[in-house]
């Protein structure tokens, strides 16, 4: 019997498929409805209660609350325009609160400043086309910390009026020569959807792929 990963806060599903890839069962909950969602199922509602509720019921919870709280672009050229709530804190009080082990993934900025950085993954670790920094914080287990290789060269697109060439995609926002929907599927290894938000938003299969595989692996030691 396959492993039950909860992927909360799950967009389309970037992790899950990374989860699907090292073998486990994955159920995705979200606030958005979401028809392009990849796991075996999928639950409509609020992410945090739903750890609360039913996290008990999974070998692995995977959260990755939306940063805009304390984000750099909320920081810094978006300041004082929008305000959101703080989802981090109450995630992971929601996540010990089950006892499960569990994942925290967020981009580097403020926000990674108020978890610890177990993990940090890069998509030149795994030969994609985007840079894409993540942190993730590790709960109840651990996992080792890849080699951060030396980037190949600079990320393509408009910087200050000059193109640049480069191996990798920017894979956010519309302007600045940032590539085709099909460059951005190619470099990020997602597929199944063609809506530039929705790939924006998500984190590249491979990501938790790799840290689904070091889960297992740890388990199977730990069974011997």
């Amino acid at each position: 019997m396959k492993m039950r990963v909860l992927a909360a806060f799950c967009g389309i599903g970037g992790d899950t498929a990374g989860y699907q890839a090292a073998g486990f069962e994955v159920h995705g909950v979200d606030r958005q409805p979401l028809l392009r969602y990849c796991g075996e199922d999928f639950f409509w509602g609020d992410a945090i209660e739903f750890i609360r509720r039913y996290g008990r019921e999974y070998d692995l919870i995977h959260a990755g609350p939306p940063c805009q709280f304390d984000c750099t672009l909320t920081a810094g050229t978006n300041q004082g325009k929008f305000r959101y709530p703080n989802l981090l804190s109450p995630t992971r009080h929601a996540l010990e609160s089950t006892g499960r082990p569990y994942v925290i993934e967020q981009p580097p900025g403020r926000a990674s400043r108020r978890m610890r950085k177990d993990l940090t993954l890069c998509g030149e670790m795994f030969g994609l086309g985007v840079i894409r920094h993540r942190n993730f914080e590790l709960g109840g287990w651990s996992a080792p910390q890849p080699e951060h290789k030396p980037h190949r060269g600079r990320v393509a697109g408009m910087r200050h009026g000059v193109w640049y060439e480069g191996p990798y995609f920017a894979v956010y926002g519309e302007g600045g020569g940032k590539g085709t929907v099909a460059q951005w599927q190619q470099a990020m290894g997602i597929h199944w959807t063609d809506v530039r938000k929705e790939i924006a938003e998500a984190i590249p299969p491979a990501y938790a792929e790799y840290i689904g595989r070091q889960f297992l692996l740890q388990r199977t030691a730990e069974a011997a």
